[in-house]
């Protein structure tokens, strides 16, 4: 299972990117606030607050890509009620290696990083 401080140095790795975790929630944002992985909250009780479920990671993904995603590898990646039209995929960390999780970090990052980071980055 890849743990917190693997998931904080993928992210942390790539630019402008502020880890802004507190607790034990996972959070990472890029230029200024703009969220991009997180921990997944998961609702145990309806009438309760939901809770962080340190197993899963939700990372902002296209919604043509999560269903993709999804359909081809179900043991790592899913939906729920809560995130099925939002343009999030959550993951399953005890079932992805570590490179195919900074590939979807990365596409997390691009979705959210404003333009002149991107083209100052066209390698990402």
């Amino acid at each position: 299972m890849i743990d917190p401080a693997e998931i904080r140095r993928l992210a942390l790795a790539l630019p402008s990117v502020v880890d802004a975790s507190q607790g034990g929630r996972l959070v990472f944002e890029v230029a200024g606030g703009k969220g991009f992985a997180w921990t997944y909250l998961l609702r145990v009780d309806p009438k309760k607050p939901r809770v962080a479920d340190p197993a899963v990671l939700a990372v902002r993904c296209q919604i043509e890509r999560k269903e993709m995603l999804i359909e081809a590898a179900r043991d790592r990646f899913f939906d729920d009620d809560h995130y099925r039209s939002y343009a999030a995929v959550l993951i399953r960390l005890a079932a992805i290696e570590a490179d195919e999780l900074a590939e979807v970090l990365r596409a997390g990052w691009r979705l959210s990083a404003p333009k002149p980071l991107l083209k100052a980055h066209p390698e990402l």
